[in-house]
């Protein structure tokens, strides 16, 4: 992945962002097992009558190690290589890394790890059909409605999703033939996405057991334990050999600033990751065609309302539309209270449920008279193309994990 800058401090800045990363994954191990530790020392600190009322307990925080252990074996499978992704140097070596104390990951980018392979779940599982029944398929659903195969070129139709995650949305929609180009901002989702698209040839190749760090609102002691396996199908035989399938790293606001480029828009839980989200809507404007639609589905789930160091505007939906409506959209289709899941354990005695917002948006046919553009650079020759952007990840709130509680109902 190459950075092409100029400043040496900048690119030393990125290379210590990107190891800062890697090591979180590589700590994986150490932090779980060290969680499960405290839980079994204090156990050992109780009364020995309920400690044999507890037997069972204590053989399933026996077993959730050995869980651990097995996702760890995917986490180091899923960061082999990755240098050459990002054309980082002096990442942290795997070799014999158990036995050093160098690196030490900070609290947030541990639970983006657990977070991460909870996304696994979403894209690349049986498990997750649910949800992208219910949030991928109404925007392919009006994706194939705008642009009919047997009416247009595929390839010929440019589609960009923003905030793509592990990059299952971005995937069905090449499958179909058209040009189709991801974008996201956290390189946890990167890392992860570039192992299922480039380096997984083969179905339900890995297990994962994506819920044992949640230890609330089990029903059952197995229901904490569920595997799940991935990928759901074979990525590398399922595309078609001509498809136009590409990644790009990076803020979506830097990444983005050719205006009339793209003939859809498809932003699926993605538009209240901004700090200022007039200026999403500003940038979507631009770089759609004219004639062009952007397609919308998701909630309001501010990532940034509560982060003490960053700025953060929460209008609401009724004032984003009225937003939407002066950049000079028309609104052509609105489905409010749509009821939708994101990584959610469907076992869980606790079950959050958002009432999302659905609209298809287009831009009008004239023309624009906007800032000059400047172009991406391709960074990975190989596979499924990565593109990445000068800025760092900054985001704290980059996933919705199931302390997201803000905006959604509880519908257990």
């Amino acid at each position: 992945m190459d950075f092409c800058h100029t400043d040496e401090e900048k690119i030393e800045e990125e290379k210590k962002s990107f190891q800062r990363i890697i090591t979180a994954f590589m700590f994986y191990r150490i932090h779980s097992l060290n969680r499960i530790a405290k839980t079994i020392n204090y156990l050992k600190s109780l009364p020995e009558q309920h400690q044999r009322l507890l037997i069972n307990y204590n053989n399933s925080l026996e077993t959730i190690r050995h869980c651990v252990d097995y996702n760890y074996n995917v986490i180091l499978e899923m960061i082999k290589d990755t240098a050459y992704l990002f054309e980082n140097q002096n990442t942290p070596s795997l070799d014999g890394w158990h036995s050093t104390d160098e690196y030490k990951p900070i609290e947030s980018d541990l639970e983006k790890v657990q977070s991460t392979l909870k996304q696994f779940v979403r894209d690349w599982s049986t498990e997750g059909i649910e949800e992208r029944n219910t949030c991928y398929k109404p925007i392919i659903d009006e994706i194939l409605k705008e642009f009919p195969l047997e009416s247009v070129q595929p390839s010929d139709i440019k589609i960009l999703v923003p905030g793509a995650g592990l990059g299952r949305l971005v995937f069905e929609i090449a499958k179909l033939g058209y040009t189709s180009q991801g974008n996201e901002f956290s390189v946890f989702m990167l890392i992860a996405s570039n192992f299922v698209l480039n380096r997984c040839r083969g179905v339900n190749m890995y297990v994962l057991y994506p819920w044992i760090h949640q230890c609330d609102n089990n029903l059952e002691t197995e229901h904490q334990m569920q595997c799940i396996s991935f990928p759901d199908i074979n990525p590398a035989k399922e595309l078609p050999q001509n498809a136009h399938i590409s990644m790009a790293a990076g803020d979506f606001l830097q990444v983005y600033t050719d205006k009339d480029e793209w003939n859809c828009i498809s932003t699926c839980f993605f538009i209240d990751c901004a700090n200022n989200i007039v200026a999403f809507i500003e940038t979507i404007y631009k770089i759609l065609k004219p004639g062009g639609i952007w397609v919308n589905l998701g909630p309001l789930l501010y990532h940034y309302s509560n982060v003490f160091d960053q700025n953060s505007i929460e209008p609401s939906y009724q004032v984003i539309k009225e937003v939407i409506k002066g950049i000079g959209f028309r609104f052509e289709k609105e489905i409010l209270n749509v009821p939708t899941k994101y990584a959610q354990n469907p076992q869980s005695m606790l079950q959050y449920e958002y009432k999302s917002v659905y609209f298809v948006c287009r831009k009008p046919k004239f023309p624009l008279t906007l800032a000059p553009s400047t172009s991406e650079n391709e960074i990975n020759e190989n596979g499924i193309g990565f593109l990445l952007d000068d800025e760092e990840e900054v985001s704290s709130k980059d996933f919705r994990g199931d302390n997201d509680d803000q905006d959604a109902e509880e519908t257990n």
